[in-house]
């Protein structure tokens, strides 16, 4: 009966799904369901051709495949279902949770909201990028492009983009460098990886700002390390002595252009203090310069050039200064370090890329990247303002910090509902924003985080008001 009603949804026309594939596909599922029991004897492709009015070629392509797989069997009776083990018994309920790693369930637990609504503080105008241009440089990329480019690309990036990311390293931020210690990366985050990996051991101690980058934090959590969170104040990261002795870091993860989220800078004397402190070989000082270029002071130049020779590892991105969807990000590491890091990066990560790096490294060295930077620093200053003199207006008493960089503020919300009920609400108003407690491990301090990449609505930050508000008395 059950081969009957098959036959008979065969012989219904189905389009999209070629007639032996089709038949092949029932037969076994009608196998492993159990509709068609074990000894159950098929019928000879011949007829079975002819009655379904199909090739008989059709039929037999079905059963060698069936045969081949181990759900038929073919005997002097001809062929057969065949018996198959007994399938394991699945729970009547599958678990909500556990179905992953700890590690999954962390990273889960901290995991951000939408990265598009207002003041979703990483972003910037993607409306002002040049999109006419780099269309035109991708298309020149790929008229240009061979079959060296498709294939994976070589370990460290392609070199016309790691000399151009050297050239402008040095012109903007005083890194000193050759293009050989350029090493670009798809993205912040694979950078911070590599650096976790192949800097570090599985629980070496990392240290980390507090507040700081949750995803920095989270990353080199992954990777096996041991975090250790270190206090900011005004001028960066605070490390007491004691700490250098009790609990030395193997990683030190440092945002000392801006320190994110609080703003601060990291003053000159604790930069050279640092870098004091760096023995090669015990220990490495990652310089996230994430968002340096928005800077609305006069910047401090990067570590990396006070001294080029200290285990001080560069990290850069361009998702902030061009769009977070490009997925370029690079490392500048010491001229002893590069060989071997490069051996180990190759085997760690296989590149890509090639065509969006060319035509990156053309938009580096035409100088249209500095112009878009000069052109775009007025305009995040100006929606800076706006959003100040907003906040100062609907958040009457509340203390802002940042300012001098970056696309972000931080509103401190001391005593008022908790940070991460505010942000709930919030996106029930069609606002972003971010818990400040969720850039600590232990809470810290409550408020929000806001990014004015996009353009600032002053009634937006009355919408933000209002969902403080409905949070208080939830």
């Amino acid at each position: 009966m059950a081969l009957d009603l098959l036959l008979d949804e065969l012989r219904r026309p189905a389009a999209g799904e070629a007639r032996q594939q089709r038949l092949y596909r029932l037969l076994k599922q009608a196998i492993v369901d159990g509709r068609l029991g074990a000894g159950l004897r098929l019928p000879a492709s011949r007829r079975l051709a002819g009655d379904l009015a199909m090739a008989r070629n059709g039929v037999l392509y079905a059963y060698q495949q069936l045969l081949a797989e181990g759900f038929l069997v073919a005997d002097r009776g001809g062929t057969r279902v065949a018996r198959l083990p007994a399938a394991p018994t699945l729970p009547l309920s599958l678990p909500a949770a556990g179905v992953l790693s700890q590690r999954a369930a962390a990273l889960s637990a901290s995991a951000r909201g939408e990265p598009t609504l207002p003041f979703a503080p990483g972003v910037p105008d993607l409306n002002a990028f040049p999109w006419s241009l780099w269309s035109r440089l991708l298309q020149e990329a790929w008229r240009a492009v061979g079959a060296r480019h498709l294939a994976y690309a070589e370990v460290g990036g392609e070199p016309a983009l790691r000399q151009a990311v050297a050239n402008f390293l040095g012109a903007r931020r005083g890194v000193a460098c050759t293009a050989a210690q350029v090493f670009i990366l798809p993205g912040a985050q694979a950078a911070l990886d590599a650096c976790a990996r192949l800097l570090a051991d599985p629980g070496d101690i990392a240290w980390v700002e507090a507040p700081g980058y949750p995803v920095a934090r989270n990353t080199l959590l992954a990777a096996g390390l041991t975090v250790q969170s270190v206090p900011v104040d005004g001028q960066g990261m605070a490390a007491p002595d004691a700490l250098w002795r009790e609990r030395p870091p193997r990683l030190l993860h440092l945002t000392p252009s801006h320190q994110y989220p609080g703003g601060s800078v990291l003053a000159l004397e604790r930069r050279l203090a640092f870098l004091a402190r760096l023995v090669p070989g015990e220990h490495w000082l990652i310089e996230d310069d994430y968002d340096s270029e928005f800077n609305h002071a006069r910047p401090l130049p990067a570590i990396q050039g006070l001294r080029p020779e200290a285990p001080v590892v560069y990290l850069g991105t361009f998702s902030k200064l061009l769009y977070p969807g490009l997925r370029i990000a690079y490392l500048v590491l010491p001229r002893w370090a590069v060989d071997s890091f490069g051996q180990a990066l190759g085997e760690l990560h296989r590149g890509g890329q090639a065509v969006e790096q060319r035509a990156l490294a053309r938009f580096l060295d035409s100088g249209r990247l500095t112009r878009h930077l000069r052109a775009m620093a007025p305009v995040y200053r100006a929606r800076q303002q706006v959003l100040r003199a907003a906040l100062n207006r609907h958040f009457p008493g509340a203390s802002i910090a940042g300012g001098d960089a970056g696309l972000h503020l931080v509103l401190h919300l001391p005593g008022r509902a908790p940070d991460t009920a505010i942000v709930a609400a919030a996106a029930g108003q069609g606002v972003a924003a971010s818990a400040l407690s969720r850039y600590s491990s232990d809470g810290g301090d409550n408020g929000l985080v806001l990014g004015y990449g996009a353009a600032i609505i002053p009634e937006l930050v009355r919408r933000l008001a209002v969902a403080t508000a409905r949070a208080e008395v939830a």
